[in-house]
């Protein structure tokens, strides 16, 4: 792997974005250098060749072609980036593996990784690439996949979902990128309507609701606390869908902040049902916040 000078500090922090020439990896790059900005960190630009394992099959002027297409590509990104924030640490890496694999060493273990939610490679069908969803099942940091609009309209909200206590470090990420953008922090706790609900007493919903909303209110109070200064909205509401109920929620949203987490597969670690669904159709960018408790299957 090869760097360039002026390097920032690896400190915690750093923002880390995926480079591959394609539209959304450009919304992305625009979106961590502006994140790098609000925090005062460095961000680190990664292009991957992905020529190692294929080098047996690779003459040596293709491989050597693919490295100076990479490292054209990461210089035009940069003079792009210091052109709109001069004041950025711009450092870069050129990689030759697999570009999952270059992104999560860039960040080590305090970066957070962006990406766009599609790639050069695979299907138009696609909703989510195929770095993506690997970079966001196995990161072990916080991974940011880059969706709507490059220049999206400021909401002045983040949105926050909450499914219970353990939640509290997602909704702590939450806040912080709610300090960042001077904006306001929405704590949402979606639950699904169970079967027969329309049967059930009025009492019985309303405890239904309480042991649902206790949770949210709890974490709320926490996040309060540590940022008196933050205005704060708590709101817990049923839905026939949990994931369909958040992606609505985005269109108001800045930025929507999620539990990661992951289920063991058989070919590796999977992405919950309802985490999935909200990286391929928010209408906002979405922050994955590591959660490894045992108990880390879909947020639904």
């Amino acid at each position: 792997m090869e760097a360039s000078s002026g390097r920032p500090g690896p400190g915690p922090g750093r923002v880390v974005v995926g480079v591959d020439g394609s539209p959304s990896a450009r919304s992305a790059v625009l979106w961590a250098a502006r994140e790098a900005a609000l925090r005062g960190s460095g961000l680190v630009l990664v292009h991957a060749t992905d020529t190692d394992a294929a080098t047996p099959f690779l003459r040596g002027t293709e491989s050597d072609r693919k490295q100076r297409a990479g490292r054209e590509l990461l210089d035009e990104t940069v003079a792009a980036v210091a052109a709109r924030r001069p004041e950025l640490a711009l450092r870069t890496e050129l990689g030759h593996g697999p570009p999952s694999d270059a992104l999560r060493r860039a960040a080590g273990h305090g970066g957070t990784i962006v990406v766009g939610h599609r790639g050069l490679g695979g299907f138009p069908s696609l909703l989510l690439g195929s770095v993506g969803l690997d970079v966001a099942s196995t990161a072990t940091t916080p991974v940011v996949v880059v969706r709507g609009a490059a220049e999206p309209a400021v909401s002045g909200f983040v949105l926050a979902a909450v499914r219970d206590a353990a939640d509290l470090g997602c909704a702590t990420a939450a806040a912080r990128e709610a300090m960042l953008r001077k904006a306001q922090l929405r704590l949402l706790h979606i639950w699904r309507e169970p079967p027969g609900a329309r049967l059930m007493s009025r009492r019985g919903a309303e405890h239904d609701a309480r042991d649902h909303v206790l949770p949210l209110s709890q974490v709320a109070d926490h996040v309060r606390e540590e940022f008196p200064e933050l205005t704060v909205h708590a709101d817990g509401e049923k839905s026939h869908s949990v994931a369909g109920a958040f992606v609505d929620a985005s269109h108001h949203a800045d930025l929507l902040v999620a539990g990661g987490r992951r289920s063991p597969g058989r070919l590796g670690p999977t992405l919950g049902w309802t985490t999935l669904s909200l990286l391929q159709y928010a209408h906002c960018p979405v922050e994955l916040i590591p959660r490894h408790d045992p108990g880390h299957g879909s947020p639904s």
